[in-house]
């Protein structure tokens, strides 16, 4: 199998403001998960070890799960500066035995008999030594990527596949990330490793300008208190939204949370210690984006880049709803 070094550091970044400590505890031992559903944990080194690499129907290699890491964190090495160790989630195994171990049963099976890979599979790693306080949360900025072989067209001959990339903030008290437009990359098609450097390049270098934008930006949600009754109307309509006829849909912004998320939403309304009613602090837009973000942990790892994106549209579009200055829509939830 090929693997990536993906410790090479080139250019570090000064930022001004608010900088800069060495924080460890992020990677403790009770560090919660940035995305949750059906997934586990795994290092990457036995993803590289043990987790075999599918080929095309004509026995072409795919670009392995390592690999794309590989690239993706040489690119923000470039950028950012160093990064720390990579959190690796993975989820839908294929799971397979060795030709020689071909009659044995299942439970006879050794570990070295059998073979798997994981269809789907997204990791995380933040910017070393870059911290930033903002309404009174620890914030890392974060780099990482999304891939799902179920996306790609195995049973034929080679043809570009499909990944997903992102860089944004990330609370630390709970993992969730803060992700905006321009840190998302949407799916890109690459062929080689190549492509999905060049591709990464284009995303982190014209994010790497307007990061501290993006966080202000994020800050500046927390000016922006919600009722409950207000709270109670956007969940309303939320859950209407789910029900209404598509070419209704069309009309309003875009919101891709489900009746599962939303549900969520209103649990963590009332117990979340960090951002719910129970936390002591006024309900704000900031909160209303943490517990959009928080719910759709629970999305499968190819949904959740997407939806923790609308999360974060949805609050700032509800920002602009309150204060007057919607122009897409967004007073549809509060009125």
């Amino acid at each position: 199998m090929r693997t990536k070094d993906n410790q090479e550091q080139t250019i570090t970044m000064p930022f001004e403001g608010e900088v800069i400590t060495n924080d460890d505890g992020a990677k403790g031992k009770n560090h919660p998960n940035f995305i949750e559903s059906n997934t586990q944990a795994i290092s990457l080194e036995e993803l590289t070890e043990r987790n075999i690499i599918p080929t095309f129907s004509d026995n072409s290699l795919t670009i392995s799960h390592q690999n794309f890491i590989g690239a993706v964190t040489k690119v923000a090495s470039n950028v950012f500066g160093e990064l720390t160790p990579v959190e690796l989630r993975v989820s839908h195994p294929v799971i397979g035995r060795i030709p020689s171990a071909q009659h044995k049963k299942a439970y006879e099976l050794t570990e070295k008999e059998k073979t798997v890979f994981y269809q789907r599979m997204a990791f995380c790693c933040h910017v070393a030594n870059l911290t930033r306080t903002i309404n009174g949360q620890t914030v890392h900025l974060c780099i990482g990527g999304v891939r799902a072989y179920n996306e790609d067209k195995l049973y034929s001959r080679k043809s570009a596949m499909k990944f997903k990339v992102f860089v944004g903030w990330q609370v630390r008290v709970c993992s969730n990330l803060m992700l905006t437009c321009d840190g998302y990359s949407g799916t890109i098609e690459c062929l080689t490793e190549a492509d999905i450097m060049q591709k990464t390049f284009e995303l982190f270098g014209g994010f790497e300008p307007r990061m501290d934008d993006t966080l202000h930006q994020l800050e500046g949600l927390r000016a922006t208190p919600i009722p409950e009754e207000l709270f109670c109307k956007i969940i309303g309509r939320m859950r209407l939204y789910q029900a209404l006829p598509m070419n209704e849909q069309r009309k309003l912004p875009q919101l891709i949370v489900g009746d599962t998320a939303v549900n969520a939403m209103v649990r963590n309304y009332v117990s979340n210690p960090d951002f719910g009613i129970t936390s002591g602090d006024d309900f704000t837009c900031w909160n209303l984006m943490q517990l959009g973000n928080e719910a759709v942990k629970q999305s499968y790892i190819d949904k959740w880049l997407e939806r923790n994106r609308n999360c974060t549209d949805f609050a700032i579009g509800i920002q602009k709803a309150i204060n007057g200055d919607d122009t897409e829509g967004y007073s549809w939830f509060i009125n």
